[in-house]
C-alpha cells in the first residue's frame, strides 16, 4: 500500500480533526494508545476537558507479538469497516458506527464507547446486564438475516461474497479453531499438565471426523456476512445498551459459526467463574450464563423467523415452515463450532481472561480440563442436542 505509514499519537490526533465528522474538530487535542496493540493500533481522542470524543483504529502489518515473521494483510481493515458498516445499516442500536476509513492507510474513525465496558471484563467480575443476550440475539438476527439469501437478491448476495473475501484472516480462523489443537504444533499454548487431555485430543477419531465436518462447512457454506469473532471481548455493554465491534474476520460464512461463537464464550464463561467468585457466586453465575445462552438462541431465531415471515424475498425459501427447518441446521453447527471455540480457547493460542486470570494453580486447571472436555461432547453431540434446554442438560451433566 503505496503511502501506509504506522500512526503516532499526533497523526491520530490530526486524523480525527479531519474525519471524525465532529462540529468542533479543533476541539481534539491529544490521543492515548489502548488495547494489547498486537494486531492493531487503537487510539482514544481527547478533547480540551479531557473527555474521550473518537476511536482511531489502525491495522498493523503482521502480529506484533511474534514479528514479522507473522505477517497480516492490512486489507483486512476494509473488510472490518466495511462489515460494521453493512452490520449497522440494519442494526445500527447495536452496532459501532464507523464515520470513516481509508483502505491505503488501513486505518478507521469510529464511535467512542467509553460509557460502555467491555462484556468479557463484566461477566468476569460477576456484573449483570439483563437485557445484554437478547441484543446480541438481536444483533445476530438482524444482521444474519438482512445478508442472507432470504433478503438479498441472488445476484446481489454473489457480488456481496466477492467483496467481503477474506482470506488471510479465514486460514487464521481454519487453523486456529480447526487444525492447531488437533495436532502438535508450536502455535498451542497450554500448561503441561494438560499433556493427557490434549494427545487425547489428537488421537479421538470421532472428534476430528466431526471438527472435518465443521471446517468443511466453514470453507463452503456463504449463508451470511458474519462478524467472524463475535466474542464477549468484541462486545460493550451499558445499561440498556449492547454495542458489536472488532469485525476484522468478517466474511460470508455460515450462520451457525456466529451464534457457535457467541455461546461458546458464555460457556467460557461458565466453565471460568469458579475461579474466579466465591462458591455461591459462582454458581449463581453458572446459572445465568445458562440462562443467557436460552435467551440468546430464543431471541435469535424467534426474530430470525419473524423475519423471514415479513420480508424474505425469494419465493421458494419463503415458503411457511422452511426458515424453521433451516434454523434447525443454524442449531446444530452453532453447538458444534461452540465446542470448537470452548477447545481452541483452552489449547490454541489465543486464550481468555475468564480462565486465563484465575491465579489457583489447580482451579486453573479444572477449569481447563472441563472446558476441553465439555467441548469435545458438544462438537460430538451437537446433531442430537435438539434444544436450548438440551444444551443446558447437556453442559450440567458435564460439571
Amino acid at each position: 500500500m503505496s503511502h501506509y505509514r504506522t500512526f503516532t499519537a499526533h497523526d491520530a490526533v490530526a486524523y480525527a480533526q479531519q474525519f471524525g465528522g465532529l462540529a468542533d474538530p479543533a476541539s481534539l487535542v491529544e490521543a492515548q494508545e489502548v488495547g494489547d496493540g498486537n494486531l492493531n493500533l487503537v487510539f482514544k481522542i481527547f478533547d480540551t476537558q479531557g473527555v474521550s470524543r473518537i476511536i482511531v483504529k489502525q491495522a498493523l502489518p503482521y502480529v506484533r507479538c511474534v514479528g514479522e515473521s507473522w505477517p497480516l494483510t492490512l486489507d483486512r481493515a476494509r473488510l472490518e469497516a466495511q462489515t460494521l458498516v453493512e452490520h449497522y445499516k440494519h442494526c445500527p442500536q447495536h452496532t459501532v458506527k464507523i464515520h470513516h476509513y481509508d483502505a491505503e492507510l488501513a486505518v478507521m474513525v469510529m464511535e467512542d464507547l467509553s460509557s460502555h465496558r467491555i462484556w468479557r471484563g463484566e461477566l468476569i467480575s460477576g456484573v449483570y446486564y439483563p437485557q445484554a443476550a437478547s441484543q446480541l440475539g438481536e444483533y445476530l438476527a438482524q444482521t444474519l438475516f438482512h445478508t442472507s439469501d432470504f433478503y438479498l437478491h441472488p445476484h446481489e448476495k454473489k457480488a456481496q461474497v466477492a467483496r467481503f473475501i477474506n482470506p488471510e484472516m479465514c486460514e487464521i480462523t481454519e487453523d486456529l479453531f480447526f487444525n492447531d489443537p488437533y495436532q502438535i504444533h508450536e502455535r498451542n499454548n497450554y500448561p503441561a499438565e494438560l499433556e493427557p487431555e490434549v494427545a487425547a485430543l489428537r488421537d479421538d477419531a470421532q472428534l476430528k471426523t466431526a471438527v472435518a465436518a465443521l471446517k468443511q462447512r466453514f470453507f463452503s457454506h456463504a449463508e451470511a456476512l458474519l462478524h467472524g469473532d463475535i466474542h464477549s471481548g468484541s462486545i460493550f455493554v451499558a445499561d440498556g445498551s449492547l454495542k458489536a465491534i472488532d469485525a476484522e474476520f468478517g466474511y460470508f460464512g455460515p450462520v451457525g459459526f456466529d451464534v457457535g461463537t457467541a455461546i461458546g464464550n458464555l460457556l467460557l464463561n461458565y466453565c471460568g467463574l469458579p475461579g474466579q467468585l466465591g462458591i455461591r457466586e459462582a454458581a449463581s453465575g453458572r446459572d445465568q450464563r445458562l440462562a443467557d445462552i436460552v435467551e440468546l438462541w430464543n431471541t435469535f431465531a424467534e426474530r430470525f423467523q419473524w423475519l423471514a415471515r415479513e420480508k424474505t424475498r425469494d419465493a421458494a425459501l419463503a415458503f411457511p415452515g422452511y426458515a424453521s427447518e433451516f434454523l434447525k441446521k443454524v442449531w446444530a453447527d452453532a453447538i458444534g463450532f461452540a465446542g470448537t471455540e470452548l477447545i481452541r480457547r483452552s489449547v490454541g493460542l489465543s486464550h481468555v481472561a475468564d480462565i486465563d486470570t484465575i491465579q489457583d494453580k489447580e482451579m486453573k486447571l479444572s477449569c481447563l480440563r472441563h472446558a476441553i472436555e465439555l467441548g469435545k461432547a458438544l462438537i460430538v453431540l451437537a446433531p442430537r442436542i435438539d434444544s436450548a434446554d438440551e444444551l443446558v442438560a447437556r453442559v450440567r451433566q458435564y460439571g
